[in-house]
């Protein structure tokens, strides 16, 4: 099923990175109601409540799966955060100080992470995700942050809804709202950020807004996107200045200049063109690269994203992101927790 492109303008629906995407599993969030930002303020420490230990952490909805060293971490519904040191065969449950939706994490080495997620939360981890703290949360904004980057230990950025954008310098003692650095005057939501090799730091968002920085964050330009709709993420090629952006219906488009203009990337499924949304993508170690989405959409580039190989899983599972397990294989993150499977994103043999 493809989803309907949403109206700009007022009674926007919630937006989650990735969240919104996977409609077949929105039942299970609820809804949040979004109001207009506001200055942020400094996390309360008092009266933590933890998420919910549970043997089936690994098996509920994860949206977020990402590196630590060798480690693999992922982060989802409930305040869930798993944790792997065997490439996906096992997974260990981490101390969480939320039960919030957590909707990105992202690590800079094996030690030091950070994860967002709903009420504007920021959590920290210095032991490679095996235990959290939270650094900042904003309640008056009622609304999610949806992604992460950090460029070292001490400097990072959050983006999210209606416009957000926090910055910190100091690996997230202290967060501050910048937001009025986007020319963003109708506060479209921020959906994604991420590194371009050589060239600045990329931002993604609602009705296909885009935003680029050639100094990692200190002053940015807004871009003249290929595209109208929701783009859901971005991710940066192994080749300098090459980006590829991704959304609903199967769009995703390629710029080899830093976003000073973009191609459309076809995407044959065997059935016709991929209309699932996409929503995942990471950057394996040898350049190929994956992005995966609605109906078990896993597609894959060998050539640095001129052109993909499409395969759709048969569960049709929603998935929300992708890495690699580190013997070849992937993990997927969705509808279902976190599972291990072969390069292509089908199921492991037994």
């Amino acid at each position: 099923m493809s989803e309907p492109v949403m109206a700009v303008g007022c009674c926007r629906p919630p937006v989650l990175r990735r969240v919104a995407l996977l409609a077949s599993v929105l039942s299970l969030l609820g809804s949040a109601v979004l109001s207009a930002p506001v200055m942020a303020v400094a996390a309360s420490t008092s009266d933590v409540i933890y998420s919910v230990e549970s043997p089936k952490a690994s098996k509920t909805l994860m949206l977020d799966v990402v590196h630590a060293g060798q480690r693999l971490v992922a982060v989802g519904d409930r305040g869930h955060i798993v944790y792997s040191d065997d490439q996906g065969s096992s997974w260990t449950q981490a101390k969480v100080p939320t039960r919030q939706l957590l909707t990105a994490v992202f690590f800079v080495d094996d030690k030091h992470g950070w994860a967002v997620g709903h009420d504007a939360q920021i959590l920290a981890s210095d032991d490679g995700g095996s235990t959290w703290t939270k650094q900042f949360e904003d309640l008056a904004r009622e609304s999610p942050l949806l992604d992460v980057w950090f460029k070292d230990a001490s400097n990072g950025f959050a983006v999210g809804a209606y416009g957000a954008l926090l910055e910190t310098t100091d690996g997230g003692k202290h967060w501050e709202d910048a937001s009025d650095r986007l020319d963003n005057e109708d506060q479209f939501h921020l959906n994604a950020i991420a590194a371009v090799k050589d060239a600045g730091l990329f931002i993604v968002g609602e009705a296909g807004s885009m935003f680029r920085s050639a100094d990692w964050g200190q002053t940015w330009e807004k871009v003249e996107g290929p595209y109208e709709g929701s783009l859901f993420g971005v991710i940066g090629t192994a080749e300098p200045s090459t980006l590829l952006a991704y959304g609903l219906r199967g769009n995703l488009y390629r710029s080899a200049d830093f976003g000073g203009s973009w191609e459309q990337v076809e995407l044959k499924a065997a059935r016709g063109a991929l209309e699932f949304g996409l929503s995942g993508a990471t950057l394996l170690p040898d350049g190929s690269i994956v992005i995966v989405g609605n109906g078990g959409s896993v597609v894959r580039s060998t050539d640095d994203g001129v052109t993909f190989s499409v395969f759709n899983r048969p569960d049709r599972i929603s998935v929300a992101a992708v890495t690699a397990a580190g013997n070849g294989n992937l993990i997927l993150a969705g509808q279902g927790g976190v599972r291990a499977t072969t390069s292509t994103g089908a199921e492991l043999s037994k």
